[in-house]
């Protein structure tokens, strides 16, 4: 992918790897809008020279509302990053952990989707253009104090598996994003050892140059999650991270 001559929106890019993988693209060239929930991160990126535009991805009308707003500014879009999500703590001993649940399914899953669809026909329409979604490597091996973050990833997975092949022949590629734990303010409270952001960015930015574009974008680090199962190291890692339980406090 040719990272210097494009127009992108990264929805969820006021924060984290979002809004910096949002001035690796700006840095090499192209024009981006970063879409988000924090109208003061937006005004702190607008001063920057991005376009902003709020957007809640768990609400349609505001994804469609977002959506409109991007077309008419930037009506040769043709790259859609999809970055919302949440990473929440569950008990699943405790049945009030559904809330949690059901907020990390409408954002990370759900709030995908949501974008999705909105951008398909247009870039469909042009006949060029890629999805960037996001995963991680707790979608190939759960971090069991957030279970329903694990599921919502590995959900988004497949989903854009099933994307690519539904969009095969329309000129509209998808590349999925594989983080592993990199150093952004919710990671470092979970995992003092998170990669950090500008290495992570750096080698993310290296593998999506390439050409051709790689289908799933995995830096060095998400590669013992990524392969754990068929690497034969999948239950042994899932006893590991299993002590980070200790974090529910109830254990």
């Amino acid at each position: 992918m040719d990272l210097s001559n494009r127009t992108v929106l990264v929805v969820g890019g006021t924060s984290g790897i979002g809004r910096a993988l949002a001035r690796r693209f700006a840095a090499a060239g192209s024009t981006v809008a970063v879409g988000g929930r924090s109208t003061q991160a937006l005004a702190e990126l607008a001063a920057e020279g991005f376009g902003t535009v709020g957007i809640d991805v768990t609400d349609s009308a505001s994804v469609a509302s977002a959506r409109d707003a991007v077309l008419a500014r930037y009506p040769e879009l043709d790259t859609v990053v999809t970055m919302s999500g949440v990473m929440l703590l569950e008990d699943l001993r405790d049945p009030a952990h559904f809330e949690a649940a059901q907020a990390t399914i409408d954002t990370n899953l759900v709030g995908t989707i949501r974008v999705i669809d909105a951008f398909t026909p247009h870039l469909v329409g042009r006949g060029v253009g890629t999805f960037v979604t996001v995963t991680s490597g707790i979608a190939f091996l759960p971090f069991p104090p957030m279970p329903t973050y694990a599921a919502s990833k590995a959900a988004v997975h497949a989903y854009s598996e099933a994307l690519r092949a539904q969009l095969d022949g329309t000129g509209v590629g998808v590349v999925e994003l594989v983080p592993p734990a990199v150093a952004t303010a919710g990671q470092e409270k979970v995992n003092p050892h998170a990669l950090p952001l500008d290495a992570f960015i750096t080698e993310v930015v290296q593998l999506l140059s390439a050409d051709p574009t790689p289908r799933e974008i995995v830096v060095q680090a998400a590669l013992m999650h990524r392969w754990a199962e068929r690497d034969g190291t999948y239950d042994d890692l899932v006893a590991q991270r299993s002590k980070a339980l200790a974090m529910l406090g109830t254990r």
